[in-house]
């Protein structure tokens, strides 16, 4: 996981691993990132690494990356609900429209990160993508999804990059639409995040077939 997680190899008993999978509450073997904070947990067996369509949805997963930067994950994961109703449940054009009223809300609302670049990048990229058809970011996003038979799973966290070819050609392609706030490093952790690629350690419970 490159958006934050801990992924030092540290178990949630402090010892130290070799950065392979590790056994859970429950027995289960997991990507060690996955069990250094109990929200974490659920958010790695259901959602991360899932394939996620529909512009709103990666809308969202987009300005929650960004928001991320340099930050832990975990403190955007916390404060989701809060940035979905501060977002208008990143309902492209329903961000589209926000006022300035709306920008000097955001930036006194404390259940969001009330950092000023980022929220108007954000409301920079649904003005952006409000002028796209329908359908056109997921087919963006996706067509950037590498060949899933020419990736090996990784088998420590070692294994898994920050930032890979087609990472750097998604952000680039984004930019080049005009969106902000969107590097490479961002574009992969969107791509683990989205299902574009299975970041899963071999022997994760949360490892698709």
């Amino acid at each position: 996981m490159t958006d934050g997680a801990a992924t030092d190899g540290t178990a949630t008993d402090g010892t130290a691993t070799d950065g392979a999978a590790i056994a859970g509450p429950d027995g289960a073997l997991r990507c060690p990132w996955a069990l250094s904070a109990a929200e974490y947990v659920t958010y790695h067996d259901e959602e991360w690494g899932r394939p996620v369509h529909g512009d709103d949805a990666l809308f969202e997963r987009l300005a929650l990356e960004a928001f991320q930067s340099g930050l832990s994950w975990i403190t955007i994961l916390r404060r989701r609900p809060g940035f979905r109703a501060a977002f208008a449940d990143f309902r492209i054009p329903a961000v589209a429209d926000f006022t300035d009223a709306d920008r000097e809300r955001l930036l006194a609302d404390p259940g969001i990160i009330r950092n000023r670049a980022k929220i108007d990048a954000t409301l920079a990229n649904a003005r952006v993508l409000a002028g796209w058809s329908s359908g056109e970011l997921d087919a963006l996003i996706w067509s950037h999804a590498p060949d899933p038979d020419g990736r090996t799973a990784p088998k420590t966290l070692s294994d898994v990059p920050a930032i890979t070819p087609e990472s750097t050609a998604l952000a680039k392609a984004l930019k080049k639409r005009g969106l902000r706030f969107v590097g490479p490093t961002t574009a992969y952790a969107l791509m683990q995040a989205c299902g574009l690629v299975d970041d899963h350690l071999t022997d994760c419970v949360a490892r698709r077939p």
